[in-house]
């Protein structure tokens, strides 16, 4: 049988995830192998130094650099509550004396005689990593993390804003052309993951946002209202660390372009279940693609057989989505897999394939304008 290779889109009923909970920094890890974890659970802690306050002794008591040292009413490693006296100047003939309160609390660290500054250090910043999914840990990572592993569905995007988020699904979009709108949007859908049908809108944004929406999932998003919703134009780089108080997950492209409906009714199928949610994306120096995963439970029914014995086979009958125009978003089935080049409209050559769509139409394009989908 014919067979190639191509970079694929994972929409898989049953997958096997595994995540990797990483600290950023040396720290404790607070579960162990064989640990059952819930997606909020947090796996792994450790501490960085807070913040740093620089107080102005010297100007803010009109007194010489040289002088701060004596003035002081801390000395190094105090602890210093906000508001409190840590100065006081002299005065004239013990008239007149001022006082400098801490801007912040937090710990003297230094008092320097050379410029006439004091430094508070906050208190230590905690930094928790949590679980992400539900799941089981199979590998503790001593001072780092864990590995957590879970049966799950799992679904890639093309595109996502916003970083890791959870929370239940909840469909706005009963039909997977349906454009995301606010009016999809309603008060009683915060903290959840919204599943829409085609174009998300940047009204839709908004109103997800006032109503503390975790997530939006949809099939395409505006080149215009993208911009709008980020304050700025996003070019080429890595996403997930955007600050709009939700993830933005798009499973086709730009434009208006229906969500595929094999996605839209796997997730749809999971209406009400927790999913976890990342935005992440990066197309550079390694693909980084943003992903909703749902963990799967004992009582659900098995998805159907078929998933390829190799990651990437292209054969007949792969599912297939065409990324190219004029066929852009569209998805059928690989009916033949020519192993000549064929000339192409062009008037190059190129390797090509044969797809059936679901409408019935038998087309031929190049490898290079697919993407497999992975079940």
């Amino acid at each position: 049988m014919a067979k190639a290779y191509t970079p694929g889109l994972k929409v898989s009923a049953r997958t096997l995830y595994r995540a990797r909970r990483l600290l950023p920094v040396h720290g404790e890890v607070l579960v162990k192998a064989g640990d059952a974890v819930k997606a909020r659970d947090v796996v792994a802690r450790t501490y960085i130094e807070g913040d740093v306050t620089p107080v102005a002794v010297a100007s803010q008591l009109s007194v010489p650099a040289g002088d701060v040292p004596s003035l002081m009413l801390v000395k190094p490693g105090d602890t210093v509550a906000a508001g409190q006296p840590i100065a006081r100047s002299k005065g004239i003939f013990g008239f007149g004396k001022k006082e400098l309160a801490a801007p912040a609390a937090g710990t003297v660290e230094s008092i320097s005689a050379t410029t006439g500054q004091v430094i508070l250090r906050g208190a230590p910043l905690a930094v928790e990593v949590k679980a992400y999914v539900d799941g089981r840990v199979t590998e503790v990572l001593p001072g780092e993390g864990a590995v957590v592993e879970a049966d799950a569905v799992f679904v890639q995007g093309i595109f996502g804003v916003g970083g890791e988020t959870v929370g239940p699904i909840r469909v706005a979009c009963s039909a997977p052309g349906e454009v995301l709108d606010a009016a999809h949007i309603a008060a009683d859908m915060k903290g959840c993951v919204v599943l829409g049908g085609a174009r998300i809108t940047a009204a839709a944004v908004k109103a997800a946002q006032d109503a503390g929406v975790a997530a939006l999932v949809a099939g395409g998003i505006d080149d215009a209202d993208l911009k709008a919703i980020l304050g700025y134009d996003l070019g080429v780089a890595i996403t997930g660390t955007e600050r709009i108080g939700l993830t933005i997950v798009v499973t086709e492209g730009f434009g208006d372009i229906a969500m595929a409906e094999r996605t839209h009714g796997l997730l749809k199928s999971f209406a009400g279940r927790e999913a976890s949610v990342n935005g992440a994306t990066q197309i550079r120096a390694g693909v980084m693609r943003p992903e909703i995963v749902v963990a799967r439970a004992a009582a659900d029914p098995a998805p159907p057989q078929g998933a390829r014995p190799e990651e990437g086979a292209l054969e007949i009958g792969t599912q297939v989505r065409l990324i190219r125009d004029p066929y852009f978003g569209l998805i059928g089935g690989v009916a033949a897999l020519p192993s000549e080049p064929a000339v192409l409209g062009s008037g190059s050559k190129a390797r090509v394939l044969e797809v059936a769509l679901a409408d019935g139409r038998r087309v031929t394009v190049p490898r290079a304008n697919i993407e497999l989908i992975e079940t």
